[in-house]
């Protein structure tokens, strides 16, 4: 039986499953915003952490202004999670070196103009980072079926298709769209937000006439 989540744990627990979504649907744009949600669900999952009241994490204290410290960026953080794992005596397996460098590929993607599309083997290793981090930081040693339970939970019907022909019917009419600062072709964001949605639009720019049922778009 998987052990339940305290309440605390589950903010920075759905910016984990809403990566792990991402990740598991592989398209381009899906795995750029995998990456950018491990990123955060680090991050997050270590700031929640140190904001909890010493009973919430089994009566471990921290003097104020070390928790200043380690809140002041990123890369303080991740240091006091590996200083963590030294002082309850854990070998962690990601390292530190490595989650510096996700943190700079997703940084260098969103900000600098990188590569379009993260590589199999960065996306691999933040997401087990995230997940190590949270499994220790919030005492989840079965994070990978807590992630299987929920997300087969979310998965509902089976989504509707996609076609290189909608795909470029939709681009041809919509174009590109801003999202998070980067221009994306607009089937990827339509499809990644609701599948149905892409159908129906599909079939309204071939026949020239919305589909019976279909759902209106917002004025």
């Amino acid at each position: 039986m998987i052990r339940p989540l305290k309440p605390w744990a589950y903010g920075p627990f759905e910016l984990l499953l809403n990566a792990e979504l991402h990740y598991r649907v592989g398209e381009d744009f899906d795995r750029r915003i995998a990456m950018v949600g491990f990123d955060n669900a680090i991050e997050v999952a270590i700031t929640t952490y140190l904001g909890l009241h010493p009973i919430q994490r089994a009566n471990r204290q921290y003097a104020r202004v070390d928790v200043e410290q380690w809140l002041s960026n990123y890369h303080s953080k991740v240091g006091f999670f590996f200083q963590e794992c030294i002082t309850r005596q854990i070998a962690a397996v990601c390292q530190q070196d490595e989650i510096v460098w996700y943190h700079n590929v997703r940084n260098g993607q969103y900000h600098q103009g990188g590569a379009n599309v993260p590589q199999r083997r960065e996306l691999d290793g933040v997401r087990a980072a995230a997940m190590e981090v949270f499994a220790i930081l919030f005492d989840a040693p079965d994070v990978d079926a807590l992630l299987n339970a929920h997300a087969a939970a979310k998965a509902g019907p089976v989504p509707a298709p996609r076609t290189d022909e909608d795909d470029r019917l939709i681009d041809s009419t919509y174009g590109m769209i801003e999202v998070v600062g980067r221009m994306e072709y607009a089937s990827d964001v339509i499809y990644a937000l609701d599948p149905e949605r892409y159908r129906e639009i599909a079939l309204e720019l071939r026949t020239g006439e919305p589909e019976p049922g279909a759902k209106e778009a917002s004025s």
